[in-house]
């Protein structure tokens, strides 16, 4: 191994190591807490408390999706893996609350649909951005989806509040269910948006 792969390799692993990828770590590594919390309180009668632990751990989760970017960018810190693993963060997390919630009945009913609906964006958007990568063209997040991540990360933390949180604040749960149907309805459309922009490429790439 020569001189110039063992400090590419060095610089590769510091890459991988940097503030803001140990932030989207703890993200990741949030996703089990938060899940085993809610499993234990709501599927094996736990306390309520689990609830607020939960809730607790998912804001933090919230939090280091806005401080690695910013912290990124501060330090000039940005980096391929990091590009490729923030937005895989962000939907393990949202997917997993989501089926969680589901599983312990804070989603039900017609409520499952607006579930089902960001869930098939996301993949639908995921899919769409790998096949245009390997064509060397970038979809840029528009602010309107940057809003549809907000309210439904806050949707999610209504709903993981729950029955604790209506111990406080009756409509809890009520509020959880609005927000995310209205981060449904933002998905439908920057999912159409995203399809929009990325289409004009797929048919490109067809007719070439």
């Amino acid at each position: 191994m020569n001189i110039a792969t063992t400090k590419g390799q060095s610089k590769g692993q510091s890459r991988s190591l940097s503030l803001p990828n140990i932030l989207t770590y703890a993200r990741i590594a949030a996703i089990p807490v938060v899940v085993g919390c809610v499993y234990a309180q709501s599927v094996m009668d736990g306390p309520l408390w689990l609830r607020w632990v939960a809730l607790a751990v998912f804001i933090a989760a919230g939090v280091t999706d806005v401080l690695d970017g910013y912290v990124a960018r501060m330090w000039d810190q940005q980096s391929a893996f990091g590009r490729m693993l923030d937005p895989i963060a962000d939907k393990l997390l949202v997917a997993s609350c989501l089926l969680m919630l589901a599983a312990d009945n804070s989603i039900h009913g017609w409520t499952l649909w607006a579930a089902i609906v960001i869930l098939c964006r996301e993949i639908l958007v995921s899919g769409l951005r790998e096949y245009l990568a390997a064509l060397r063209v970038s979809v840029p997040v528009t602010k309107l989806a940057k809003w549809k991540t907000t309210v439904q990360l806050v949707a999610i933390g209504f709903l993981i509040a729950g029955e604790a949180g209506e111990q406080i604040f009756a409509p809890t749960t009520m509020i959880g269910i609005f927000l995310l149907w209205t981060s449904a309805i933002f998905t439908i459309y920057t999912g159409w948006d995203y399809f929009r922009a990325g289409i004009h490429h797929l048919i490109k790439e067809d007719e070439g």
